[in-house]
């Protein structure tokens, strides 16, 4: 604008021609003809009136190019940015079906472009386009919220979880007293009835719980996490460390969140996960149901008619939790899993099998194939055996064996010999009293045998039969301490002593 005021000034003040104006404004003269013909066409005087502005001036020189009634039609940008969330719908597609409606209408290139202008107008967490029905970004709020409790007055921290559907943005929103892997999973089931389907990718942060080993390309899953996914019939694609926007569905979900729920209820207190959950509960059916500002409706709207018919159905019954860890065969044919013992078949001795546990069943895998399943036990016995599994005549698959256990035990001495033969019979099966024999040999390796043979005299006496306490006898040089025998007849009567009957008596008077 300030090259168009002095093509005008040293036109019509200094008079000069056109190329010579050309030569001083850096133009060509052919752009300075073309600027004094529009200038005349428009009728402007010199000097230019003192309030025409710079924008007023480019408006008179170069007028908006008029068009025809057809053309000027501007396409439903909302309509068609809502269509393209779609699967499989295309700006082509929509650009053919505005040219059938508008024959004279925008080219491709110019639809795209104005679309493209347009969408920038959004809030930039909304340029990605996520077809209905895709992706699930799920992610735990930053903020906490506090539960006193009732007994103690203690207050303890919930957090948030937060699942965001990526078209239509409608979110879901849970308490949990923590943050482990049981809530995790137990927050997806319960989000995927709360959208009434599943979606066919969920895309986590990189959580333990759901990746134990971050990688941009190859991510090693949690196993838990992945059968859950697995059995909902959706794939798990992790966003990349340290890059909030591949899931800024959820982030902004997160901030939503925070802002209209957490809130909201700051100034609240609850003494339950309960009574928290139902306040949650109701702020967001209000969140859903907010009216966007720059978009038609609002997420519930946009989940009715894009996202909930998209989704893939639920199955029959919800995902039974259940945790997989990796253990190895011990000698005793047995597998341990939280401090209870599993037999399986004695030909898997010494080999790492993958255990699957929930809070009913126990399974044992060995390279993806099922050996056998128990059901898990909580009793006070920790063997659960399956007499199948022991070897019965062939032993000698058993690099140890009650045989070679005794012989051992004979070259370090008779009462080692009897402790290590009472801690098998004390056993349903023998092998069952393997591990506790195989750490008293192993502590042969670090005592002499006389002390072995001492602390083994004592354990005798005790009536002692665990490893643990056997150990402990060595460790505190409880073995070189004179042997006090206990009493083999109870002590005479003595007005002292008072007896049971004392306190019986007693607790009746109370």
């Amino acid at each position: 604008m300030r090259k168009i005021k002095e093509i005008l000034r040293q036109k019509y003040d200094a008079g000069l021609s056109a190329r010579q104006i050309a030569r001083s404004c850096s133009i060509s003269h052919s752009t300075v003809n073309d600027v004094l013909r529009r200038a005349i066409k428009a009728k402007l005087a010199w000097p230019l009136p003192e309030e025409l502005d710079e924008s007023a001036l480019e408006a008179m020189i170069y007028p908006p190019v008029k068009t025809n009634h057809e053309k000027s039609i501007t396409p439903d940008w909302v309509y068609i940015h809502l269509e393209l969330r779609r699967k499989d719908v295309t700006l082509l597609l929509l650009w053919e079906e505005y040219k059938q409606k508008f024959l004279n209408g925008y080219q491709y290139s110019q639809f795209c472009d104005l679309y493209r202008q347009w969408r920038c107008t959004l809030s930039v967490v909304m340029h990605q386009i996520h077809r209905a029905g895709e992706k699930l970004f799920v992610d735990w709020a930053g903020s906490k919220v506090n539960i006193i409790d009732v007994d103690t007055g203690e207050i303890k921290e919930a957090s948030v979880f937060v699942a965001t559907l990526g078209a239509s943005s409608y979110s879901y929103a849970e308490a949990f007293m923590s943050e482990k892997l049981e809530s995790w999973i137990t927050a997806h089931c319960h989000a995927f009835e709360y959208f009434e389907g599943v979606t066919a990718i969920i895309v986590p942060d990189n959580t333990k719980t759901a990746v134990l080993k971050p990688c941009r390309y190859e991510p090693e899953l949690n196993l838990t996490y992945l059968e859950m996914a697995t059995y909902y019939g959706a794939a798990i694609i992790p966003a990349w460390v340290r890059k909030p926007k591949h899931k800024a569905k959820v982030e902004s979900g997160v901030q939503v969140v925070q802002r209209w729920i957490l809130a909201a209820l700051r100034n609240r207190q609850f003494f339950s996960i309960h009574e928290l959950n139902q306040a949650v509960s109701e702020l967001l059916v209000k969140l859903n149901r907010k009216p966007f500002r720059k978009l038609n409706g609002s997420r519930h709207s946009l989940f009715l008619s894009l996202d909930r018919p998209a989704l893939k159905p639920l199955p029959q019954k919800r995902y039974e939790f259940a945790q997989w860890k990796k253990a190895r065969v011990n000698i005793d044919s047995h597998i341990e899993c939280d401090k209870h013992f599993y037999s399986v078949p004695y030909q898997l001795l010494r080999k790492e099998l993958d255990l699957r546990f929930t809070a009913t069943t126990i399974e044992i895998f060995n390279k993806g194939s099922r050996i056998v399943s128990h059901q898990r036990s909580y009793a006070q016995n920790p063997y659960v055996t399956v007499p199948e599994h022991l070897p019965e005549t062939q032993r000698k698959y058993l690099e140890w064996n009650p045989e070679r256990i005794s012989d051992w035990a004979k070259t370090i001495g008779p009462n080692t010999s009897k402790l290590i033969d009472s801690i098998m019979e004390s056993k349903q099966y023998p092998e069952q009293g393997f591990r506790a024999c195989m750490g008293i040999i192993n502590l042969g390796k670090h005592y002499s045998k006389e002390r072995l043979e001492a602390a083994a005299t004592r354990a005798l006496v005790y009536h002692i039969q665990s490893y643990k306490r056997f150990k402990s006898i060595l460790e505190n040089k409880s073995d070189q301490l004179p042997l006090e025998l206990p009493l083999a007849n109870p002590p005479a009567p003595h007005r002292n002593l008072r007896g049971s009957a004392y306190f019986t008596q007693n607790k009746e008077e109370q």
